[in-house]
């Protein structure tokens, strides 16, 4: 690697995704410790990721989400699904994601080619997503869209360390809500017109 006398090199060894998120992390610390960030403010576009990600049994779980375009036909999909690309793409400032988001599926067959690589067979997909699998056949247009993250923008806006000092409704460690007191009780007149019954369970000695 041409190290030199003063000098440090990092490696790891585990999974890929474990090793590049680990590394990931250490680079960024690395850069504000060390302060060699080259400009205040680095805006950039993450795109091209992976349509999926291959589990230690061989099988395929779906990287963003099963209804996210790939970048090809269903029949390259289907012939190599592990080097396909999708149309998904993050919004990122300073390392730090601000928002995300991709190109939906909107043709029948490649959202039925994307069922079958995640072993989700005809009829089972038929059953969970037949309304879906009918609009797509009628006709649906492209679409997309982009969740945006407005407190993390404020986050990096004022310096602060975590997003809980920036939103109006931080959550502490058990999700409880300390301003409304969330989550509450609710009682028996709003459980009945919404048609829930509680049930005590027995208590095991």
């Amino acid at each position: 690697v041409g190290a030199v006398d003063g000098d440090i090199v990092f490696f790891g060894a585990d999974k890929f995704k474990v090793v590049s998120e680990a590394l990931g992390a250490l680079r960024i610390r690395l850069g504000h410790d060390f302060e060699l960030l080259t400009c205040e403010w680095a805006p950039m576009w993450v795109v091209d990721f992976p349509m999926f990600e291959e589990n230690e049994d061989g099988s395929f779980s779906a990287l963003h989400h099963p209804f996210t375009a790939p970048k090809c036909t269903p029949q390259e999909l289907e012939a190599s699904p592990a080097t396909a690309l999708s149309r998904a793409y993050d919004m990122v400032l300073n390392g730090t994601e601000l928002g995300g988001g991709s190109i939906r599926i909107h043709r029948k067959e490649m959202q039925q080619a994307v069922f079958r690589l995640l072993g989700i067979e005809a009829e089972e997909q038929e059953e969970k997503f037949g309304f879906l699998l009918d609009a797509l056949k009628f006709g649906a247009p492209p679409h997309g869209g982009l969740a945006f993250g407005l407190d993390r923008l404020v986050m990096l806006m004022t310096g602060a360390q975590s997003i809980r000092e920036v939103i109006a409704f931080p959550k502490t460690q058990s999700a409880a809500d300390v301003m409304t007191q969330a989550p509450g009780q609710v009682d028996a007149k709003a459980l009945r017109e919404l048609h829930i019954r509680l049930r005590e369970q027995t208590k095991v000695e």
